[in-house]
């Protein structure tokens, strides 16, 4: 009888923890397809609407908090002022509008935080990152300059429009952040959140139609949402074999 070989034991573990991560990803899945089979945009703004739409993200916070426990609090924490942001958009109204622009800038920082932690490994950025940070920066303000004519039209403008450049800022550290850390499902998560925002914004000027623009929104929302957690707990599982290996 042949002796298991040491790759073949730990490539064993981790189809093991993969398989045990995404059972405990059900309950995000399940919600996140209620979800949609309600489609609760086109409801009356109410607490039921907007639990329905928190219920993924909340999910998302207790899988996180489940699999890598105080290490990723920052995370969670993210997570959790997402879910504050879902609840005050329901409802219409500037200043929640403005709370919700808010509490989305509070994740973002949070996410930045979290990916600069020693979970995800040493930050080094070559020369092909660099030049996709500068793409960024250059498609992220441009894509402002474009909604500037905009937002000046909007009520509460003077408010309005600094308001959203700090949140493109933001959103844009984050996903920079997130391709530094060379994890392919964080940096995917990053993007994905960057092209919800971007088309919420989009829809927010009347450039996208309400029904195709939201679902495009929500599917890229939560999709960002699930591999940015998915992205942490990975990171801390393998952060973990590297200390067992030293």
């Amino acid at each position: 009888m042949s002796v298991p070989k040491k790759d073949d034991y730990g490539r064993g573990q981790k189809r093991n923890t993969s398989c045990a991560l995404f059972v405990s990803l059900l309950p995000f899945f399940l919600a996140a397809a209620l979800y949609f089979y309600l489609w609760t945009p086109e409801s009356p703004p109410s607490i039921v609407a907007a639990g329905v739409k928190v219920a993924p993200i909340l999910l998302l916070a207790a899988v996180v908090l489940s699999w890598n426990g105080g290490q990723s609090l920052v995370m969670v924490g993210g997570l959790l002022f997402s879910a504050v942001g879902d609840c005050c958009l329901i409802w219409n109204g500037f200043i929640l509008q403005v709370s919700g622009i808010g509490a989305f800038a509070v994740a973002h920082l949070l996410y930045s935080v979290s990916f600069l932690s020693s979970r995800y490994g040493p930050h080094s950025s070559s020369s092909w990152i660099r030049g996709v940070y500068l793409i960024l920066i250059m498609v992220g303000g441009g894509f402002y300059l474009y909604l500037y004519q905009f937002l000046q039209k909007a009520p509460h403008s003077d408010v309005l429009t600094p308001a959203v450049g700090v949140y493109f800022c933001l959103i844009l550290l984050m996903v920079c952040l997130g391709i530094r850390t060379r994890h392919t499902v964080t940096a995917l998560g990053g993007l994905s959140f960057a092209v919800s925002d971007s088309s919420l914004a989009l829809q927010t000027v009347k450039v996208l139609p309400q029904i195709g623009g939201h679902l495009v929104v929500m599917v890229t929302y939560y999709m960002a949402q699930l591999l940015i957690a998915v992205g942490d707990v990975k990171a801390a599982e393998d952060d973990l074999s590297k200390r067992k290996r030293s």
